[in-house]
């Protein structure tokens, strides 16, 4: 695939920052569709192109595929907070576009990456895999399945070869939102709560791991496949304690309790209707902290060769990026590689 061309959105993202450089490692050539107000320094490289546009925007998307062999649409709006049309918006009608250019330019291979999130409500007790039926439960996992069904229908109607990547929470260097910020930012800040003694199962997919996966897909992924691509599950209690032990931090948690912890979550999201700013804590949280997330990506491992990254190392990559970057300080007790 030495020199092969491929078509990128999402490219200046958490997943973004990892994924170029792979492809690049591995001899294909990037397209990247970006925003004029993105950072791109991470792009500048011989072997990317920037398009400036973005996904709404149809002529852009079809300007940044014309000649691409293969795509990754990584592209996509995720807050645990915002409204329903903010969501479909980007993550269901950018997905429109970008599937309608590559069926137009005939693209050899499309990788649309979704979420394990879209699972949504699920019965206790039960291994997520690639066929659970979907309860999307916020407006996010609603939009991301409804981009999945967009995907198949192209699939089925239009023999578009798109595969559906499903990752798991997203951690790793250059995140700053939602696993990152739970599990190792608060903590550091000293903001070490728990709800439900830490038993609940959390579903964490280490970044570059993910990034690798998509590399593979483009390789060995069958068409009209959907394929789970996530770490070990783990408890809350279980990541609290490898992080702290890495980051020289006590591995004390305040227990929460449930009610206590919902109760505030819905106010702070009633009085972010009022301001507009996004809640620490925002209700849609809910489906992600009291559940089990106990996710197979057997699936994978068999066809794509996944093999991911063991939770202990990639969260001590994550805190050297922290380190590194100067956002937090490397304790003197921080455990030594």
């Amino acid at each position: 695939m030495s020199n092969d061309l491929v078509f990128v959105t999402g490219a200046t993202g958490f997943l973004g920052h990892h994924l170029v450089p792979q492809l690049l490692a591995e001899g294909f050539r990037v397209r990247a569709l970006v925003r004029e107000t993105s950072d791109t320094h991470h792009l500048a490289h011989p072997n990317v192109e920037l398009v400036i546009g973005d996904v709404l925007d149809p002529a852009k998307v079809q300007q940044a595929v014309a000649g691409c062999r293969y795509g990754v649409h990584a592209a996509g709006l995720f807050r645990f907070w915002g409204r329903q049309e903010d969501f479909e918006r980007v993550n269901v009608q950018g997905t429109a576009h970008v599937v309608e250019a590559a069926r137009r330019f005939e693209v050899e291979k499309l990788i649309h990456i979704s979420t394990i999130a879209v699972v949504g409500e699920h019965p206790p007790g039960i291994v997520i895999d690639e066929t659970v039926k979907c309860r999307p439960a916020d407006p996010y996992q609603r939009s991301k399945l409804d981009a999945e069904n967009l995907v198949n229908m192209f699939v089925r109607g239009a023999n578009l070869p798109a595969v559906v990547l499903r990752p798991g929470a997203f951690y790793g260097p250059w995140g700053r939102y939602a696993f990152n910020r739970l599990f190792f930012e608060d903590p550091l800040k000293g903001l070490r709560i728990q709800v439900e003694n830490g038993r609940r199962l959390t579903f964490p997919a280490f970044v570059p791991d993910v990034a690798r996966a998509i590399v593979a897909a483009l390789r060995l992924a069958r068409p009209g496949e959907i394929y789970n691509v996530c770490g070990e599950s783990l408890t809350h209690r279980e990541a609290n304690d490898i992080i702290s032990r890495l980051a020289g931090i006590s591995p004390w948690r305040l227990n929460v309790p449930s009610q206590l912890m919902l109760r505030l979550a819905r106010w702070l999201t009633a009085r972010a209707e009022r301001t507009g700013r996004e809640p620490y804590y925002p209700i849609n949280l809910a489906s992600y902290v009291f559940q089990d997330w106990r996710v197979s990506s057997d699936k994978a491992h068999a066809e794509l060769g996944f093999s991911p990254t063991p939770f202990e190392e990639g969260a001590r990559q994550t805190l050297e990026w922290y380190w590194s970057q100067g956002i937090f300080r490397r304790p003197r007790r921080a455990a030594a590689r």
